[in-house]
């Protein structure tokens, strides 16, 4: 499975496979629940390996990449954090 920041990153920069609607679901520890985002209110900088930030009604969250579980792109999933998978 390709790692969530490299799928992040060809998002941004493959114009061919960045058409379309992403959205990225992020689990919330409290609610124990998978919550999707447009891909639009995620910032990833280039410096940070281990966290995203999150901008959703004037507000800004930093949330660790391993809370992201799905992409999806146009309402299909395109990617899904594997169980056995802890650094993707």
């Amino acid at each position: 499975m390709e790692p969530i920041r490299e799928l992040l990153s060809r998002i941004r920069w493959d114009e061919e496979f960045g058409r379309g609607e992403f959205e990225v679901g992020i689990y919330d520890r409290v609610a124990d629940a998978v919550f999707f985002q447009p891909l639009e209110n995620v910032c990833v900088e280039k410096e940070n390996h281990a966290a995203f930030t999150l901008c959703v009604d004037e507000t800004v969250q930093t949330i660790p990449f391993h809370r992201i579980r799905e992409v999806h792109k146009n309402g299909v999933c395109i990617w899904r954090r594997g169980a056995s998978s802890d650094d993707s």
